[in-house]
Order: C-alpha cells, then structure tokens, then sequence
C-alpha cells in the first residue's frame, strides 16, 4: 500500500480569518534588510491584518471518501506536524491520503505560515517560548529531571515509542505561541469550518480542545471529531447539547505519573462521559489498555504512528461517517 503512487489533483493554499488593525503614533526606524545594503526607513503605522490562519489542502485526483480531514496541530506547533515524523517517515497527512481523504493541514493563528502580529500594540504580551527541557517533560518524553543538553545523557521512558535520537530535530520545528488567543484561533477555526463545509476534524493537543469546542459551536457541518490527547474539553454540562456528532478522544501512555496531564485527562474523560450520558457516540481510546504502549504526547510521530493512524481510520469505517 505504501509503495502505491498519490494522485492529486490540486494542492492549494489560502490564509483565513482576521481582520484589520490600524496603528499609528509609532516612531519610523532606519533599518538594514539587504546584506550590504543601505539603511531605509520602516514606517509600522497603518493597516495589519491580524487573526489570520493558514491552510493547505491537498485534493485527491480521485478522492474516496466525500468529506475531507482537517488536521489541527498543538500548542506551539504548526501543520509541520502532520507531514512527517521527526525521524523522517511520512506522517499522518500520507496515512490520511492514503485511505483516500482530500487533506487539509493549517497553520493556526500566530503559528507558522499564519504570521503573527506587533506586541504591545495587536497582541498584549510577549511570545512565549518552550525549552527542549520543558518539551521533554511536558510531552513525556521521558521521566522528570531526566533532560540533559548531551542527548547521550537523557533517560527516556522505558518502552518509549518517541524516536528520541530525533528529538532535537523535532524541537526545531517548535514556533513562538501566545496566551489568552483562544476566541482568535477558534473565529480562524469557525471561518475554516465554513469555507470547506462538511468534513471530519481530527485535532492534537491544543487542536484537540479546539476541535471539541469548534464541533460543538457547529455540530451540523462536522461529522465526526476525533481529539488525540487533547489538552482541555467544553464544560461537561455543555455535553447535552442536540447533535452532536461521534467522538473519538485517544490517550498515549505514562499519563498517570504526570500531574498535569492526569488532571488535563480526568477534565476531558468528565467532558467524554457526560457526552456518552448525552447518548452522543463517543469511544475513549486509551492506548496501553488496547495493548498499544509507550505512546508520548504525540502518537503521529511515534515509531508506531501508523499503527495509531489505522486505529482512528478504523474508528472512522466503524463509527459510520457519513460520505
């Protein structure tokens, strides 16, 4: 199946969202922006767009399922993610066009090819930066304490699935991130959900909060949503809503020895019961309990990462997704 040639007809791509800021008061600078070239004013005041989002889609010549997925990255991440694992085999964006979906990966607001914007003046803070260190524990890589620079000196979970040797490279692709962007990521999301009409979401992290909430503002266009490891969930009592489509939330391994995550998991897992009490179908898969362990944060890029990619394309053929 690998082997086999993709045929796509198209790969397009266009930005969504946003809305223009218009600045003014602020100095004009002389800088240099050609080697060896001379210094020219940068006036900043005028229009910025701002909330903006992008997306590339990738259109199969001969598509055989009517609905696309639309893959969302995480926190400090972008659609890099989904292309190819950090050890350089394809990721889930193949695995997804392989079983015969047109694709469409994004750049959420102020990551990657999204840009973002002028801080104090459009966003209030500062970026925000993550450390290989804290990477390493927050995607549990391996036990706390246990990241050192020397990549020969750091102590991953045993059984770990994570191509460890590749986590450098991985931390590469990391972008700056922003907090309090919520309502300005799901409007980009909401703009997104509109243009392309009815599909399925498949989220990750932060992408895999924002699709539960994105679904439940627009049930009718989403006909099925599936959250890997996602890092918050609607109100549980938000759960009752008419509508709904099916849920598939997946868990990786070595949750319950972090504290933050076993509290991300438990208000997740109260959001997917209240949804089974609601009658909406919704499956918890936890990996290790089907036999499937050593999962980081990030089951598409884990050494297994096909294996996890057919779990939810199997869960996709049994659930009935229409088209």
């Amino acid at each position: 199946m690998h082997d086999s040639l993709l045929r796509l007809r198209a790969i397009r791509s266009f930005s969504i969202g946003g809305q223009l800021r218009r600045l003014s008061g602020l100095p004009v600078e002389q800088r240099r922006f050609a080697q060896n070239g001379p210094l020219r004013p940068v006036d900043p005041n005028g229009d910025h767009v701002t909330g903006q989002m992008y997306v590339q889609a990738y259109l199969q010549a001969e598509p055989r399922h009517r609905l696309p997925v639309l893959l969302w990255h995480g926190g400090g991440m972008t659609g890099a993610n989904w292309e190819s694992t950090p050890d350089g085999r394809p990721g889930w964006l193949t695995a997804f066009l392989r079983a015969g979906f047109d694709v469409y990966v994004s750049d959420a607001v102020e990551r990657g090819r999204a840009s973002w914007s002028r801080w104090p003046e459009i966003y209030a803070d500062a970026p925000l930066f993550r450390s290989l260190d804290e990477g390493w524990d927050m995607f549990r890589i391996g036990p706390p304490g246990s990241y050192r620079s020397d990549a020969a000196l750091r102590r991953a979970h045993a059984g770990q699935q994570f191509p460890v040797e590749a986590f450098d490279d991985f931390a590469a692709q990391w972008v700056p991130r922003w907090a309090g962007h919520e309502e300005a990521t799901l409007a980009a999301y909401d703009a997104l959900l509109q243009r392309v009409g009815d599909c399925i979401v498949v989220g990750h992290s932060q992408g895999g909060g924002f699709a539960l909430e994105a679904v439940r503002r627009r049930p009718a266009q989403v006909a099925a949503v599936v959250a890997l490891e996602p890092s918050g969930a609607p109100a549980p009592s938000l759960a009752a809503a008419g509508g709904l489509p099916a849920h598939l939330v997946v868990w990786g391994d070595y949750i319950a020895g972090h504290p933050l995550w076993s509290r991300y998991r438990a208000g997740v897992d109260g959001y997917v019961a209240a949804l089974q009490a609601a009658g909406v179908p919704a499956t918890l898969c936890d990996l290790p309990s089907e036999g499937i362990a050593g999962n980081s944060h990030f089951p598409m890029m884990d050494r297994n990462s096909d294996v996890v990619a057919q779990r939810v394309i199997d869960w996709l053929a049994a659930a009935a997704v229409r088209g």
